[in-house]
């Protein structure tokens, strides 16, 4: 399947909310910090609930279109990568915002290594492996990294293994 203008549009946009973030805090100051985290955390839980629709659309779309279960593979595949990638761009700002936010975040190795160490982090929560060498220690980390489970749980074990069944079920209708 094509990525459509919509799912690059989603990156975009939230890449420009992350910038516009780390913008409002180097030029408000280290005062508005502890709001502008909270702003993440709320804009990751309306993300959380954005991706836990759009991934119910896409099964019922693929049930009903009646899709290969392989390019619905390939479809949440890309779902999952962008979910990994957006709470990635969370976790940086968190740790951008406030340098207490993980333990096993080093921010002077530079943006580029702290960005993939967000990464690598998401990648970890989402196919929950979680090895501990990263680990949230502010409430708002906490609050980020638990959305991003509950969207991987809701997405892994709930929407595609129901993806058989439900295809089955309306088959017999």
């Amino acid at each position: 399947m094509k990525t459509s203008i919509r799912e690059v549009l989603e990156l975009v946009i939230i890449v420009g909310i992350a910038c516009l973030i780390l913008s409002l805090s180097s030029n408000l100051g280290p005062t508005w910090s502890p709001w502008l985290k909270w702003l993440v955390v709320i804009l990751a839980t309306a993300k959380t609930g954005y991706y836990f629709g759009e991934t119910l659309l896409h099964l019922v779309h693929a049930t009903a279109c009646d899709l290969p279960y392989h390019r619905f593979l390939v479809l949440m595949g890309y779902n999952m990568a962008e979910v990994t990638l957006s709470f990635a761009i969370d976790f940086y700002c968190l740790q951008t915002l406030d340098s207490g936010s993980f333990a096993g975040l080093d921010v002077s190795k530079g943006q580029g290594v702290l960005l993939f160490d967000c990464f690598y982090f998401s990648v970890l929560n989402f196919s929950f492996f979680g090895y501990g060498d990263i680990l949230p220690q502010t409430i708002p980390a906490k609050l980020v990294m638990l959305l991003e489970v509950v969207t991987a749980f809701t997405t892994v074990i709930f929407l595609i293994s129901d993806f058989v069944s439900m295809k089955e079920s309306m088959k017999s209708q």
